[in-house]
């Protein structure tokens, strides 16, 4: 009797340690994703895809109600990053400032992301 309690207790540990490891290694690679810096198109998607599009070219309804420029255009494309980074912050015209709410590094990414939109 003893023999096979200590054997049954040998095998649920042979049999919860590689379960163990690959929870370990699923939590270290969930972790190392969440802390990476994003690229801003999740960002843009929750946050501007409703007026911009998700393609950035404006062709919502808001967005053509507002006469949304496209965000792959050379004119929007010729500015620079500051220049985006201080609409995105600050806002302009109806679009709002989003530096409180999704702080200084979010906007940024945002800014990586129009880029993408070049044409």
């Amino acid at each position: 009797m003893k023999f096979s309690i200590k054997l049954a207790k040998r095998l649920t540990i042979a049999a919860l340690v590689p379960v163990l490891a690959l929870l370990i290694a699923f939590q270290s690679r969930s972790q190392a994703s969440a802390a990476a810096p994003g690229d801003g198109a999740e960002t843009f998607k929750t946050k501007c895809a409703s007026c911009h599009g998700a393609d950035g070219t404006g062709s919502t309804p808001a967005g053509k109600a507002m006469k949304l420029k496209d965000l792959g255009s050379a004119e929007v494309q010729g500015l620079s990053d500051d220049q985006l980074l201080e609409i995105i912050s600050k806002g302009k015209g109806k679009m709002p400032g989003y530096e409180k709410s999704l702080g200084a590094d979010k906007c940024k990414e945002l800014v990586a992301h129009i880029r993408t939109f070049k044409k």
